[in-house]
């Protein structure tokens, strides 16, 4: 299959939408996602228990290496409610009700979040920070619904042959915006009277978070498959049968496991070892990030349309496991390792979360699908993501009862090492057995970019 990496017209999304000729109520629906997407994304970067806001309020309630675990743990744990919540969608056919209840729920708790040092007393248990843990995990259970309606609810509006593309143009316009949003959370965060400092930037992330569900109302709700009411004994076997997607979702779960391991401490490392403030490190970090993902998102995304999501994932995957040793050469206010760890990586990670939602849809079953999207997410959140944040955790701790590596090459060090062999691992191992959306081999893909500069 030929295919030229990085074609595409002045208008993407019309020129996708003209590409599958799509009525004008579903390009409609289809922009209210992205707008739901972008001011989901803006809310990301506030809200979520590894954010930097999230890093700083936890740091002056007393949070240690294990709390930021449990913290990053807490949103996966409550992945746990999507299985029977996914079969309640597939039956009842709801998802914008759903959507617009506990999805507006979730997301105005956090509103609360900064009120917390204001209104809650400081006591002998840390009363505090038992508080931010509670709503974290509240707003998470409910919150963890909302991606069995969603993704689900895409899939039925953008058609396979166009979906890989639109989420690659969506991804672009999300970074473009994060830019922005960067700079100016970065400059609040930093110059917000403290006392005042948290309850502003939650007010605000609770507030882009609650128009993310808002989107939803004004989107046509599709269903291509009626509803169909399944048991458990009925759902698992069908999606434990179905092997495609059983391999990509042992790999996933270990891929997280393994970037879980080193991701969680980055901010924390960044802030608390290195001294950099919260306008370097959203500077250096987040908007880093976004630049890298500009550069490179539509790539990925023509090449995994013209050569296949699994090549994307094994070449995207390969990229991302190598940079957290940028942190090797860290030391206090250097910012080099932040900013070429986020700025390589992100050029390699929006190829394999691409590659990831592709496969996700490609590899599900259209008429079980929600079912299918929460045991990937709850499996993925459980044994990948919440266990490796927390062994991580375990670890430190361990190294620093113990004494271990407290010089130069500290802990955290070590930790990202491990962290980066076991990823390759993973990678090497798994991805190859994975099965390809496309007749074409990852030397036909290597040759395309090999073309690329040429062009």
């Amino acid at each position: 299959m030929k295919h030229r990496i990085g074609s595409g017209e002045r208008h993407p999304l019309r020129a996708l939408y003209n590409e599958a000729g799509l009525p004008q109520d579903i390009r409609r629906s289809l922009n209210f996602i992205l707008f739901g997407n972008l001011c989901g994304n803006l809310w990301g970067i506030i809200c979520g228990g590894g954010t930097t806001a999230m890093v700083g309020l936890a740091t002056s309630l007393g949070a240690d290496d294990f709390t930021f675990a449990v913290l990053n743990a807490i949103p996966q744990i409550a992945a746990l409610t999507q299985i029977p919540f996914s079969m309640r969608v597939n039956r009842t056919h709801k998802r914008k009700k759903y959507l617009l209840t506990y999805g507006i729920f979730s997301r105005a708790l956090w509103l609360l979040f900064g009120l917390i040092p204001i209104i809650v007393p400081e006591g002998r248990y840390n009363y505090r920070l038992w508080t931010l843990i509670f709503l974290l995990g509240i707003s998470s259970f409910y919150s963890s619904m909302i991606n069995v309606c969603w993704f689900p609810w895409l899939s039925d509006i953008a058609p396979a042959e166009i979906r890989s593309r639109w989420l690659s143009v969506r991804d672009m316009i999300l970074n473009v915006t994060n830019i922005a949003a960067g700079f100016g959370i970065a400059w609040l965060l930093d110059n917000l009277p403290p006392q005042t400092r948290y309850v502003i930037i939650f007010m605000l992330g609770g507030a882009v978070g609650i128009l993310d569900m808002l989107g939803f109302a004004f989107c046509k709700e599709v269903y291509t498959t009626p509803p169909k009411k399944l048991g458990y004994r009925e759902m698992f076997g069908d999606i434990f049968s179905n092997k495609p997607f059983m391999r990509f979702m042992i790999f996933w779960t270990a891929w997280c496991f393994t970037a879980n391991m080193s991701g969680t401490y980055m901010s924390p490392y960044s802030m608390n070892v290195m001294g950099l403030t919260f306008t370097q490190i959203m500077v250096f970090a987040t908007v880093a990030s976004c630049v890298g993902a500009i550069l490179t998102v539509r790539l990925w995304g023509s090449a995994a349309y013209g050569y296949g999501s699994a090549n994307v994932m094994f070449l995207a995957c390969i990229g991302a496991s190598l940079t957290p040793l940028f942190y090797l050469f860290s030391s206090p206010g250097n910012v080099w390792p932040t900013l070429l760890h986020n700025l390589i990586g992100a050029m390699f990670w929006c190829g394999s979360n691409l590659a990831c939602n592709a496969i996700q849809l490609s590899a599900s079953r259209e008429e079980t699908r929600p079912s299918y999207i929460a045991v990937f997410s709850c499996v993925t959140a459980l044994m990948g993501t919440a266990l490796g944040s927390l062994s991580a955790g375990a670890l430190l701790k361990f190294f620093s009862r113990n004494g271990m590596f407290t010089g130069t090459f500290d802990r955290y060090k070590v930790l990202f090492v491990i962290a980066t062999v076991l990823r390759l691992g993973c990678v090497l191992l798994l991805v190859p057995g994975m099965e390809n959306d496309r007749p074409a081999t990852m030397r036909d893909m290597l040759r395309a970019i090999r073309r690329f500069p040429g062009r």
